[in-house]
């Protein structure tokens, strides 16, 4: 991409609503800002000089939705204070997003939360944020318990919710079933699940299902794919079908990967994380990729 990205803003994809909030359909994620790799490896910790730079940057070309979690952090970063040193004060329309259920002790051993157990992740987050109430927080669900029932969890984070501390809910790793159950507690204004190319039918229908009830719909992993936390390989062992659609624009195949993952509806955002200032100029310039109709084809349902 050349670097006319970088005059691309944040706004090229349009915008959508998380309840009463507002924000562009290109957002940041902060999982990789505190190491190289993401905030689960076992690498050495990032510049902290640099993650600030690529969170004030972000500012600059128009992000205003930024997602975080007080369990991203590595031996000397965490996300949070990051997020806190780098852009406070913060800006009205900056909405700032994160999960709770997961939490790691220091020695990075993780843990799952109870529902009395929430409120203070929800503290620990407002702390290290600097703020006195979170805009939207993600109830994260493990793996092992997308049977399970979210009700306790849920009931616990509406309680939050009345009391100010929370402005509107979201749930994540979740399928159609608990996002049922979510809702007939308190309203949930996003789903943050993996997505992306390739994804299953099973999942195509619950991004479809929640455009049909307005309900924000937010991929993690939509560039890594199979990569996961550890990330995109950069291109190599890209589909045909990717680099084609890339070569046609001119663009890069992580670029193409997003702008399939918004272009699969308007309630579709996208939170890229990177701790690299190149590649958050190339995420952001992603939302202005317009897609033909052959290439979505091309790319899969």
């Amino acid at each position: 991409m050349t670097s006319s990205s970088e005059t691309i803003g944040a706004s090229a994809a349009g915008t959508w609503t998380l309840g009463d909030l507002t924000v562009n359909r290109v957002g940041f994620g902060a999982m990789r800002l505190t190491q190289p790799g993401s905030a689960f490896s076992k690498g050495p910790s990032s510049d902290r000089g640099r993650s600030m730079t690529v969170l004030r940057r972000a500012i600059e070309l128009g992000v205003n939705h930024i997602d975080t979690a007080a369990f991203y952090f590595s031996p000397l970063r965490s996300a949070n204070e990051l997020i806190n040193s780098a852009l406070a004060p913060y800006a009205d329309d900056l909405v700032i997003t994160t999960k709770v259920g997961p939490g790691r002790d220091p020695s990075g051993v993780w843990t799952w939360a109870t529902p009395e157990q929430l409120r203070g992740q929800v503290e620990e987050n407002l702390r290290q944020l600097g703020r006195d109430h979170l805009d939207v927080v993600n109830l994260r669900i493990a793996r092992s318990h997308r049977t399970a029932s979210v009700a306790d969890h849920i009931g616990a984070l509406a309680e939050l919710r009345e009391a100010g501390l929370i402005r509107h809910l979201g749930i994540s790793n979740t399928t159609a079933d608990q996002l049922a159950e979510a809702q007939g507690i308190a309203p949930v204004v996003c789903v943050q699940n993996r997505y992306g190319i390739g994804s299953t039918p099973e999942d195509q229908a619950l991004l479809r299902s929640c455009g049909e009830q307005g309900i924000a719909f937010v991929p993690f992993y939509a560039i890594a794919g199979a990569g996961g936390e550890a990330g995109t390989s950069g291109g190599e062992g890209e589909s045909d079908e990717v680099l084609t659609v890339a070569r046609n624009h001119g663009v890069t195949p992580a670029q193409v990967r997003l702008a399939w993952t918004l272009h699969q509806g308007p309630h579709v955002l996208a939170i890229p994380g990177t701790g690299n200032p190149d590649h958050l100029a190339e995420n952001i310039a992603a939302g202005a990729v317009r897609l033909t109709p052959d290439e979505l084809t091309l790319l899969g349902p």
